[in-house]
């Protein structure tokens, strides 16, 4: 697998990952691991377990095969979530597709915090729920979201944000009776971590 512009390691087509037991835990409790949490969060949050998690880690962290996940937009940017499994640096590079470009655009990275400019949740959702039939990708709106959601950088948030969050886990699997506190973990790390400033140029603006 070649994207332009990402010239890094051994790309794979990581989509057939995603309805894997244990992805999620593994891509998301990530967030929740600064010790800001009263409750250590646990796999099970996810309707997974630790053998779940344990087994799917050595899938995506392996340093020959490095996933990827396209989310195609249409008639916008999209975005490539990479697992970088280099020796020794272990991460996830975020990318933006632009239309009518050969070539990506790096605009974040999780090296065990993040950094870059991330998405407003308007930029998120509008990416989320606009997927391109004809491109290569996730097309699931519910998964798109997740998948998007470590971009998060913004700490004003609508009222609706934990709905919105709540019903895309129950789609992977979240257990009924406590995705309500997982939203509230998930959403409480992403806006007290936010690095967006509104005076930066939106990356999808191409600026």
């Amino acid at each position: 697998m070649l994207i332009k512009g990402y010239d890094v390691g051994p790309l794979m087509a990581g989509e057939s990952l995603l309805a894997r037991p244990g992805f999620w835990s593994n891509y998301l409790l990530a967030m929740c691991s600064d010790g800001g949490c009263a409750e250590r969060p646990v796999p099970e949050w996810f309707g997974e377990d630790g053998a779940d998690a344990d087994a799917l880690s050595e899938v995506l962290f392996d340093p020959e095969r490095w996933p990827a996940f396209r989310v195609p937009a249409e008639d916008g940017p999209g975005v490539v979530v990479i697992y970088r499994n280099l020796d020794g640096d272990y991460g996830a590079d975020y990318l933006l597709t632009h239309p009518g470009r050969s070539h990506v655009e790096q605009i974040a990275s999780w090296d065990g915090d993040f950094s870059g400019t991330g998405l407003t949740w308007h930029e998120l959702v509008r990416i989320a729920d606009s997927p391109s039939l004809a491109t290569e990708g996730v097309q699931d709106t519910a998964t798109r979201f997740l998948l998007l959601l470590p971009l998060l950088t913004d700490p004003d948030v609508p009222e609706t944000a934990s709905t919105r969050l709540i019903a895309a886990l129950v789609v992977v699997g979240a257990p009924q009776d406590t995705v309500s506190t997982t939203s509230e973990h998930l959403l409480a790390h992403l806006t007290k971590r936010t690095r967006h400033d509104p005076t930066w140029a939106s990356p999808l603006s191409g600026s």
